[in-house]
């Protein structure tokens, strides 16, 4: 059985569109699996959980003064966390629903 790609995906999201069927990205002689892409997300909020935490550590030392600059590293780590968790949340829904199907 043969699968067929599907036209226009790319316009939705241009990272699908770079897949092949295993799940690796392909971007040029380089192929980047599925597992590393995820692996590279939770590190990307775990740096800003970091950043966060050293900012509003130098403005509780009284290094900073500047109480827009924490606020705004907080929202963005608390956000990027929230995003993870729901992501998480989607592909242990997708991993259920593909357990309870029959063969």
């Amino acid at each position: 059985m043969a699968v067929n790609g599907l036209n226009g995906i790319d316009v939705i999201s241009p990272a699908v569109s770079t897949l092949n069927f295993t799940g690796e990205k392909k971007s040029g002689n380089v192929v980047e699996a599925f597992s590393d892409y995820l692996n590279n997300a939770i590190n990307q909020v775990n740096e800003l959980e970091k950043q966060s935490k050293t900012i509003a550590e130098d403005f509780a030392a009284g290094k900073t003064d500047n109480i827009h600059e924490v606020m705004i590293a907080a929202q963005k780590a608390d956000i990027a966390l929230q995003f993870t968790m729901q992501i998480r949340n989607k592909i242990l829904d997708a991993y259920n629903e593909i357990m309870r199907m029959q063969i």
